[in-house]
Formats: C-alpha cells, sequence, structure tokens
C-alpha cells in the first residue's frame, strides 16, 4: 500500500472505529485524550473528532473490497469487546456495510441479542460462531490502527471482581474472558496487531504488560 493512501486509510480507520466506539455518546476523557494523541497530536486535550460519515467511509476504500471487509472486522470487534452489542451499534456498522456494498447478514444474529434483551453470553456458541469464523480472518494494514488496538484491548482478562456492601459481598462480576464470547477473537486481534508492529520495526514492550 503506498505511503499516501495509508495514511488516509489509516485516519478513515480510526474515525470509522471512534464513530461505532462512541455510538452510544458514551466516552471517558482518557478515551478522548487516547484519540488526541493518535489522530492530533498537539492539538489539546478536548478535542472530540468528528463521527465519521458512510460517504465518507466509501470514497475512502473504493475499490478496495478486501480492505473493507477488514474494516468491517475491526468495527464489529470494537461494538462487541464490551461483551454487549447496542441498537446506536448496529445503526452505524448497518450504514457502513451498504456504503461499503458489503453484505449485512453477519450482524443479524448479534441484532438478535437487541431483540431478545439478554448478552450476547446468552446466546451460547451455535449461533454466534459464524461471526467468530468471519472475525478471525482479520488482517492489520496499518500501524496507527495497530497501536490503537493494542491501546484499547487489555493484555489480561479483565474486570473479575466482588461488589461489597456493608462488609458482606453483595455479587461477584466474572472476568471479561467468561462474559464475552467473542473473547478469543479480541485477543487473537490485539496478538495481531503487536505482530504487525513488531515487523514493522516497532519496539512493543510497552504494550505487553
Amino acid at each position: 500500500m503506498e505511503t499516501g493512501n495509508q495514511e488516509k486509510h489509516g485516519t478513515v480507520w480510526l474515525r470509522g472505529l471512534l464513530t461505532v466506539a462512541w455510538a452510544d455518546g458514551d466516552f471517558s476523557p482518557e478515551e478522548q485524550a487516547l484519540v488526541t494523541e493518535l489522530l492530533h497530536p498537539g492539538a489539546g486535550d478536548n478535542l472530540h473528532p468528528n463521527p465519521l460519515s458512510p460517504p465518507d467511509l466509501a470514497a475512502a476504500f473504493d475499490p478496495n473490497p478486501d480492505l473493507a471487509e477488514d474494516f468491517l472486522r475491526t468495527a464489529v470487534m470494537v461494538a462487541v469487546a464490551d461483551g454487549t452489542y447496542s441498537q446506536e451499534e448496529d445503526q452505524v456498522l448497518r450504514a457502513f456495510c451498504a456504503a461499503l456494498g458489503r453484505p449485512a447478514d453477519i450482524l443479524d444474529s448479534l441484532t438478535a441479542t437487541l431483540v431478545t434483551g439478554e448478552g450476547l453470553e446468552a446466546h451460547g456458541d451455535g449461533p454466534l460462531n459464524p461471526v467468530r469464523h468471519w472475525l478471525d480472518h482479520l488482517q492489520i494494514h496499518d500501524p496507527a490502527v495497530a497501536r490503537f488496538l493494542c491501546r484499547i484491548i487489555p493484555a489480561q482478562c479483565p474486570f473479575e471482581r466482588d461488589v461489597v456492601l456493608f462488609g458482606r459481598k453483595v455479587v461477584h462480576i466474572p472476568p471479561m474472558c467468561k462474559l464475552n464470547p467473542f473473547y478469543e477473537q479480541v485477543v487473537g486481534l490485539r496478538f495481531r496487531a503487536l505482530s504487525y508492529l513488531a515487523e514493522q520495526g516497532e519496539d512493543v514492550a510497552g504494550y505487553v504488560s
């Protein structure tokens, strides 16, 4: 991929992922700082990137269907990384699929979780296996995207804890790897991103722990 096109794809790719990640309007100051660092170094701490429109996405990836497919894989991965799939994320992803001329059938099994109101983990292995297989074919093409993925995907299975009230355990929250049926795919994506950066000659020690 030529350098100019790579930079263009990388910026659009990140904006697209953030459009999905922030579809429900929930983002932290830490996330804002990360985006500022990756997309606009030196622009300040309060920059909020404009959402990526479907036509702009299509213009960036046309006519490269393989690259478009990998973008959609990373976008779905970002959407399901927390173990849930929201109506807002579904709307954004379907609009992206339509703009890129890609079928949206892979989203149907995820949409079933919206209809039932259950989390992804409640649907078991069978219905979600097509999504898993599709995600497993994802390849990393851009250093900025790889760095972003290494930053947002934790190196270890997170969030196991006890909720204690008045000195008594009220509930135990299991680790994310037991809640998210796509955890193996998310971890695999992080490993591919690390491997890509290492192959590009970057020091990845800061992402390992």
